[in-house]
């Protein structure tokens, strides 16, 4: 007689309501950050004209939100995982909410700059401890389904940002808007923190060994200052007309950043818990891997900055028609990544072939349409399918990379590499906004008021050169990761 009772499924796991409701107050601020990654890009034109902002300030503007944010990733988790990630969570979002008043504030570009950074390090100190609490509040089958909820609410807050910001901006006009952009947040923030206060568990029960071992500051130090020296000469170089400075700092940032590495492998023959394990790098693929999260999020994320500038500050559209424009990208990222688990299952790596060809073929459609087309021609219609395939790739693309990329490594070592690749992401979204910032206000000759439109035209299509020319290489990085993943784990699937 055959024995039926293995076969019998085990019974559905039951998650407390708490819970999910925990969840909701996680996603909300979750929503807050990742919308501010795109929600400000359209309020570019307005804030240069209101503050009389230089060039390299729109680039501050966006890059020191992500470069701040992604050097706050690894130690607020670490800290989260010491103390426990409720009131990290309660602190960072209560400085994202001061930050985003402060920004709405500004008198003048340095005034925003500085509270932008801030605003950036307040996402990177509360968003580790959603990921978190997720991985301690819901049982392994249940986890998968908590993820993707998040992966759906990070895939939505980053596409509305443009159309959100574009509306909040028509109904308040532009000097308002602006302003208004930073403070939709404050709303959020307030009622995330007293949910937060109410609904999110104390110290967690089971903290890791790593979490009683000290934070490597000294690392944190030598790779910030390593960045900001390469970043300061990428962003303010060509309004300086690049002097001796910019070049001595590129080569200072180049220097620190080699200090920084050699500082980890002593780091971590003292104590076994450095910011960035150096034998993460022992595997060539995650190598490989890592320098495809850097170079594609600096591709894609520039588009929007582009794509903003020229069509407000070049052809002199609203705010709300520059959101429109947008739109079929958002909209692709969403039909994309709702999909983009299933897909992984079933093509593999393929899945990320598709994603970084998709977005490749976007980046080289919208340059060459910028290139060849006179600026009194430009319509959305024009960019709105080289938008959709970029979106649908972006999709497809954003979801499962850190999962193929933490693949690489053994399996002890994966909490230290979804950190390195989430800070990995957030800097090439920074360098790549700083690039592109350099490039397009580099070509942008403008001799008249009848030469503004063209001007930017000229200059936008060397810019969307340079982000494909990012793209085809992220294309060609992919080959780096494994085919296959034999076991998906749940990773923040990073705006």
């Amino acid at each position: 007689m055959t024995d039926n009772s293995s076969r019998v499924s085990a019974p559905p796991v039951e998650v407390p309501r708490r819970a999910w409701q925990a969840l909701v107050v996680l996603l909300l601020g979750m929503f807050m950050a990742l919308l501010d990654t795109t929600i400000v890009n359209v309020a570019l034109p307005t804030i240069s004209t209101s503050l009389n902002a230089s060039e390299a300030t729109l680039s501050w503007i966006i890059s020191g939100y992500a470069l701040a944010f992604g050097l706050a990733l690894i130690p607020a988790g670490k800290i989260g995982d010491r103390i426990g990630h409720k009131w990290v969570f309660f602190t960072g979002l209560a400085l994202f909410t001061v930050a985003s008043f402060a920004c709405g504030l500004a008198q003048n570009d340095l005034q925003l700059v500085i509270a932008r950074i801030v605003q950036g390090l307040a996402g990177g100190i509360f968003v580790p401890a959603v990921t978190a609490f997720i991985q301690l509040l819901f049982p392994g089958q249940v986890r998968g389904k908590a993820f993707a909820i998040m992966g759906a609410v990070i895939g939505v807050s980053t596409a509305l940002g443009p159309i959100a910001g574009g509306l909040i901006i028509e109904a308040f006009g532009d000097e308002n808007g602006w302003r208004g952009v930073f403070w939709v947040n404050l709303p959020i923030g307030i009622i995330g923190l007293v949910a937060a206060a109410l609904l999110l568990p104390g110290r967690p029960e089971n903290r890791t060994v790593a979490a009683k071992t000290g934070i490597d500051w000294i690392g944190l130090v030598l790779i910030t200052a390593g960045l900001v020296a390469l970043l300061v000469p990428l962003i303010e170089g060509q309004d300086q007309g690049w002097p001796v400075w910019t070049y001595v700092s590129i080569v200072a940032g180049v220097v620190l950043i080699a200090v920084f590495a050699v500082w980890e492998v002593f780091y971590t023959k003292r104590r076994d818990n450095p910011l960035v394990p150096p034998k993460l790098f022992a595997h060539p693929a995650f190598t490989g891997g890592t320098i495809l999260a850097l170079v594609y999020f600096a591709s894609f994320t520039s588009i929007f900055f582009t794509i903003s500038l020229l069509w407000q500050s070049g052809l002199g559209n609203s705010a709300l028609s520059s959101g429109i424009v947008m739109l079929p990208f958002a909209i692709g990222s969403i039909i994309a990544s709702s999909q983009s688990n299933r897909l992984t299952q079933r093509l593999g790596r393929t899945v990320l072939l598709i994603g970084t060809s998709f977005v490749a073929i976007s980046l080289i459609w919208m340059w060459l349409i910028l290139a060849t087309t006179d600026a009194a021609d430009l319509t959305n219609w024009k960019l709105l399918l080289p938008m959709l395939i970029g979106g649908l790739g972006n999709g497809a693309f954003i979801a499962p990379n850190a999962q193929f990329i933490v693949a690489t490594v053994d399996r002890a070592d994966a909490g230290a590499a979804s950190g390195v690749i989430a800070t990995m992401q957030r800097i090439g979204s920074a360098v790549g906004i700083a690039v592109i910032g350099s490039v397009l206000f580099g070509n942008l000759t403008i001799t008249g008021p009848d030469t503004v439109a063209s001007g930017f035209m000229h200059g936008a299509s060397i810019a969307m050169s340079v982000s494909a020319a990012f793209g085809v290489v992220a294309l060609l990085l992919v080959f780096a990761l494994p085919k296959r993943v034999d076991a998906p784990r749940p990773m923040v699937p990073s705006e």
